[in-house]
């Protein structure tokens, strides 16, 4: 089973930033919930989990970082999109740093991740950007990472469910 993770703090978010991402794994048996209802047995029942990201201002997530500890210990695989992404690198030591971009761009993946290569066009929409700690595998972002690896985290800033989907197909075979 996949566990979605909403973070949106807007209910009305979740049709743009949740639904496209269950839409896209409607074949697989999912449950989504929302961050400050995740519970244990949640994250016992799951095989992998998906955090999903949310609208640019809607960052309260970040006040609540604690709220995602349990990744510390988690072995299962967890795919971080946008908002994902930045809880992923908080929780392990990364920093925030601020830089607004939206719309698409292209982005240098210098080896495969999750289906993408080369130089691949992708959605932006966030306001900040995290520095990893060093062991984290940075596969695209020539000034910051785009997307990363570490374990078994894998983090993108872009918005997949955009204009990459079959990522979200190939993390949920992992």
């Amino acid at each position: 089973m996949i566990l979605v993770i909403d973070v949106c703090a807007e209910r009305l978010h979740f049709y743009e930033f949740v639904k496209p991402v269950l839409d896209i794994v409607k074949d697989e048996e999912v449950l989504c919930t929302y961050y400050l209802d995740l519970n244990l047995d949640d994250l016992a029942r799951c095989d992998k989990v998906i955090i999903c990201g949310t609208s640019l201002k809607d960052d309260g997530f970040v006040e609540d970082i604690d709220k995602f500890s349990w990744l510390k210990d988690f072995e299962k695989p967890v795919l971080g999109i946008c908002a994902g992404f930045q809880i992923l690198g908080l929780v392990f030591g990364g920093k925030l740093g601020k830089k607004k971009e939206v719309g698409f761009f292209k982005e240098e993946f210098v080896s495969d991740f999750l289906g993408l290569e080369g130089e691949v066009e992708v959605y932006h929409l966030h306001n900040n950007y995290v520095d990893f700690p060093k062991e984290w595998r940075i596969f695209a972002g020539e000034y910051f990472a785009q997307a990363v690896n570490w374990k078994n985290f894998y983090g993108v800033l872009f918005h997949p469910e955009v204009r990459n989907r079959d990522l979200i197909l190939r993390f949920a075979l992992l």
